[in-house]
């Protein structure tokens, strides 16, 4: 009998044991972004959070999975999908012909727009200003964006000046080092809100839809990925964290 009472006693001490080891071993979803792209990832007290933050962890939460965002450079996303190092890029990322031929992409599950902010009294009035004959406007981008992309093959890469981050596009705009930046009108909102003498032109420079990155060979993890999406499509999760960020108007 008591070697029976200490055989149950044993298995009892091991039972917090096991759990705490099967915590310990849950999968991890690791998400590179670039938190410097309100409302889809910023830092609010040293957390990340916003739109792809927060779609992630749900995402990570229906594959039994521990979300892990990593914080780095927008260039390097790509390149760290492509390479395992990270498990799934998310930034406010566009699907374009060239980033495909390095990483797969999920069925969108938020749409962009790529605004152009101008100083307040610029010669610059709409978006056919940047097209006529003659002009020879410089232009600000995020390096490795859409914008970046698109700008360079209309505009050329003499007439673009690329920058680290948003923030120091915009920094450039209003010293006079470039005469409009092309950058997704959510972060543009932000950017005109907390600096004074700025304003976005009311004509777009291009239309997106925004869908993660994964590696070429993960299709388990791509399907998996889209399966999720579709349901927080259809319980209105997806259309409830996006109106957190972007209330309708």
């Amino acid at each position: 009998m008591k070697k029976l009472f200490a055989v149950l006693l044993a298995l009892c001490l091991l039972v917090p044991c096991f759990t705490a080891l099967a915590e310990e071993e849950a999968p991890k979803l690791t998400m590179g972004t670039n938190a410097a792209f309100k409302p889809y990832e910023y830092y609010e007290n040293g957390v990340i959070v916003g739109i792809d933050a927060e779609v992630a962890a749900v995402i990570a939460e229906k594959l039994g999975m521990e979300l892990e965002i990593v914080d780095m450079d927008f260039p390097a996303i790509i390149g760290a999908v492509a390479t395992g190092k990270i498990d799934i890029g998310m930034a406010g990322m566009t699907v374009t012909e060239e980033r495909l031929q390095s990483v797969n992409f999920s069925t969108s599950y938020a749409k962009g727009i790529q605004a152009i902010i101008v100083l307040e009294g610029s010669a610059i009035t709409s978006v056919d200003d940047l097209y006529a004959e003659g002009a020879s406007f410089k232009i600000g981008v995020q390096e490795g964006t859409t914008g970046d992309i698109y700008c360079t093959d209309d505009f050329g890469e003499e007439n673009v000046a690329k920058y680290k981050t948003g923030p120091d596009a915009v920094e450039a705009l209003k010293t006079g080092k470039v005469d409009c930046v092309i950058i997704d009108n959510e972060p543009a909102k932000a950017f005109i809100a907390a600096n004074e003498g700025l304003a976005i032109l009311e004509t777009t420079y291009a239309d997106e839809d925004y869908a993660i990155a994964v590696a070429l060979e993960n299709t388990e993890l791509l399907d998996k990925i889209n399966a999720a999406l579709e349901e927080l499509m259809e319980d209105g999760t997806l259309a409830a964290i996006v109106e957190k960020y972007i209330p309708a108007e």
